[in-house]
């Protein structure tokens, strides 16, 4: 049988490995070259792989590290995975329904256990032990790709219900499952090819439950202390809470809301909701006696100009006379923009903002004077 080789291209470096190579025993070799982990690959310039795929042609790879975003991603996945086998493995299958990872906090993940365990001190040093035992072990983290069908019935066996659910609605007729000795899940993009990448981590015990620190992009061997944000986790625990009292805690079941229940019932509810959480803004506001400004932020298009117009109506209802500002006004003329990378004009940049004009003009308002607001 014929031995069958293949011409690999690294930046500079040309070299032949026999067919079969992983992507990972590659990486190893020029591992020494990067300050931080290599974790996926890229190959020819735009096809992104694992790195327990074996190579099966000639081309020019590129190495993905943590540093990198879609490194990172991935990173911040494989550790997902790592803490739900752990809480598993520590509280029990039978004890444990379901991990629920909410949504990021600080430089973390804010999670929930549901089922019959207590979350706290003592539990979760069980949990980080685990997690580094594992990490200790360089536990495998397996792909195996299967029919859709054979997925949902996985997912029944394991009580896994969300998972089932959302499988439902998938149309493709294969998904990826990855597994960690007996443990198995579904993800949605790439893994680390074992637990021994994901050494930087913390837990922090909060609320009703607790946060799974990891580090930025910008330093990925540093995990950051834990800096609370009491009103921002509160605004984003309320959402949770309503998702749920609405039966809507997953994509899947707004799936199944969109296909069995009268959706148009769903977003006048949402709407009622909004409008209320905006009334009680308002009055927050007019108890505020000293109140001159109220600022509205966000990026393009995400309705602040919208929510201004909205705002004012309650700041009406409640005896008040405001003048909604749009920062979009103080636009400087177009010859003035910046551009961006590609030769674009760059509407987000401050400098694309007559900031002096703004800042005199609010300025002046302060300070009882009468402005003429420019109209862009």
């Amino acid at each position: 049988m014929e031995n069958i080789s293949y011409q690999v291209t690294i930046g500079e470096t040309c070299r032949v490995y026999p067919a079969g190579t992983t992507y990972l025993s590659i990486a190893r070799e020029f591992q020494d070259q990067y300050e931080h982990q290599i974790v996926l690959v890229v190959q020819n310039g735009s096809r992104l792989e694992e790195l327990h795929r074996e190579l099966d042609r000639d081309c020019a790879l590129e190495f993905v590290t943590t540093k990198d975003r879609i490194g990172h991603d991935t990173y911040k996945r494989s550790m997902s995975f790592l803490l739900v086998k752990a809480v598993h493995d520590v509280g029990g299958h039978e004890q444990v329904e379901r991990v629920r990872i909410h949504f990021s906090v600080s430089k973390g993940y804010y999670c929930t256990v549901e089922g019959s365990v207590r979350v706290d001190e003592a539990f979760l040093k069980k949990v980080e032990a685990r997690m580094r035992e594992i990490v200790r072990e360089e536990m495998p983290i397996e792909k195996r790709s299967v029919r859709t069908r054979e997925a949902i019935e996985l997912f029944r066996r394991h009580g896994m219900y969300d998972k089932e659910q959302l499988f439902e609605y998938r149309l493709s007729s294969k998904v990826n499952i990855y597994k960690m000795n007996e443990f198995e899940d579904y993800y949605y993009g790439y893994m680390v090819p074992n637990a021994g990448y994901l050494k930087y981590f913390a837990l922090y015990l909060y609320d009703e439950g607790f946060v799974l620190q990891m580090p930025e992009a910008s330093a990925p061997e540093i995990v950051p202390p834990f800096e609370p944000s009491p009103k921002l986790f509160q605004v984003l625990k309320e959402t949770i809470l309503w998702g749920d009292l609405q039966g809507i805690d997953t994509v899947g079941a707004l799936n199944d809301m969109v296909t069995k229940r009268d959706m148009r019932e769903v977003v006048l509810v949402q709407e009622a909701y909004q409008e209320r959480k905006i009334a009680e803004i308002a009055k927050q506001i007019a108890d505020r006696k000293n109140v001159k400004f109220v600022l509205i932020a966000g990026p393009s298009s995400s309705g602040k100009t919208t929510f201004s117009h909205r705002l004012s109506i309650q700041l009406r209802v409640n005896g008040m006379i405001p003048h909604p500002i749009a920062v979009d006004n103080y636009f400087v003329d177009r010859e003035l923009t910046p551009r961006d990378a590609d030769g674009n004009y760059d509407f987000e940049c401050l400098e694309a903002i007559d900031v002096e004009q703004f800042n005199r003009d609010m300025q002046d308002l302060l300070d009882g004077k009468e402005v003429y607001l420019p109209i862009f």
